[in-house]
């Protein structure tokens, strides 16, 4: 369905305001301005501003134009803002470990007598961008976030400075964007990284594959802890032994690129070091197609000690992820936040949370017979 002209007027200011654009009691573009950029009718753009002014977005001055409303003096005492709502935002909902840190969450804030509402990103910035301007445009108390593609610049920055602008206390969960310093509940990636390097090398391991997915910061940094331990226990690295990957390619090039090292005549692998457990999987079908087997040919260590550790008729040596855990640890953060007021300006701050990974031993991982 075609987008009206008005809408598109309105849809504009609007997202304008909640990038922070447009501050509040700033005046907007004026309705000629309005009536040349989109090529519409003053009455059309009167209609655009007329409803953002019903909706309390916009305020109009006889004589003097019209402005942005301040709705951060309004938001705490309307009563939709006491209807209690946290947001809880992840890259994906039904996949993977996601369900398990959901749940952790939702338990907490319930209990507590807030509602949920669940979004997913698909680690899509648009899509986060839109899932933003929600939040901004309703009345929720608090957010529990994921951050999208934490590795790369974030084009949403100025939403997150909106929402502190507007008093909703937010925490990052697994990964967060560098350059706001939010209070953060992280697992210690970089340690993870170097314990899942470290079990290999001890095992008498010399030739191993790091395979990160890095347009996330969990897989920049459990690659620098891939580095950093073969750096440690004085093992040279062969440069094409780290192989990384972004989102939209994670079905398809860690696969291809094993097959090929694989088949390469170059040096032997003997380990694998992978990004996450759900990788492990799709790296298994690969090792089956070459007739190799786990851990008599080649040894492989996942991460996040997920539901798929244990499905497959290999018993996955892997890193714990504290999961259900993480996420009761970010509602209670939020709910302090929340119950501290707005901007949690009130005694000392609330503290980001870090959790100790540690090697869960199974049976794909064997020894060599040279320690390290």
């Amino acid at each position: 369905m075609a987008e009206t002209k008005y809408s598109m007027v309105k849809g504009w200011i609007r997202s304008k305001i909640l990038d922070g654009t447009y501050a509040p009691n700033q005046k907007i573009s004026s309705e000629s301005d309005l009536m040349k950029q989109f090529d519409v009718s003053r009455h059309t753009v009167r209609i655009a501003i007329g409803e953002l002014v019903s909706e309390g977005w916009l305020y109009t001055e006889q004589g003097a134009g019209t402005f942005v409303a301040d709705r951060s003096a309004i938001l705490p005492d309307t009563p939709a803002y006491q209807q209690k709502k946290i947001a809880i935002i992840t890259t994906y909902i039904s996949d993977y470990i996601f369900p398990s840190i959901i749940r952790g969450a939702e338990a907490e804030i319930s209990q507590e007598g807030y509602q949920v509402s669940l979004f997913s990103t698909n680690n899509d910035h648009e899509q986060e961008k839109r899932i933003l301007e929600t939040i901004l445009s309703q009345p929720f108390s608090g957010a529990i976030i994921e951050a999208t593609k934490s590795a790369s610049a974030n084009p949403n920055i100025n939403y997150y400075l909106n929402l502190e602008a507007l008093g909703i206390p937010y925490v990052m969960i697994n990964a967060y964007y560098d350059e706001l310093e939010p209070v953060s509940v992280v697992v210690d990636d970089e340690k993870g990284g170097f314990l899942q390097t470290e079990h290999l090398i001890k095992l008498g391991h010399r030739h191993i594959a790091g395979f990160f997915k890095t347009d996330d910061m969990q897989g920049v940094k459990r690659m620098k802890g891939f580095i950093k331990a073969h750096r440690v226990y004085g093992i040279p690295i062969n440069p094409k032994n780290i192989v990384t990957y972004h989102t939209d390619k994670k079905s398809s090039k860690p696969a291809e690129v094993l097959k090929m090292m694989l088949e390469s005549s170059q040096e032997k692998l003997t380990g694998l070091v992978c990004y996450n457990d759900e990788l492990v999987m799709k790296l298994l079908d690969v090792l089956r197609q070459k007739e190799m087997n786990v851990p008599e040919d080649i040894s492989i260590v996942g991460f996040d000690n997920s539901f798929l550790a244990e499905v497959s008729e290999v018993k996955l040596t892997t890193i714990e992820h504290p999961k259900s855990e993480l996420g009761k640890v970010a509602a209670k953060t939020v709910l302090e936040m929340i119950g501290r007021g707005r901007g949690c300006k009130q005694g000392t701050p609330v503290e980001s949370v870090v959790f100790e990974p540690e090697v869960v031993l199974r049976n794909s991982t064997k020894s060599l017979g040279v320690m390290a």
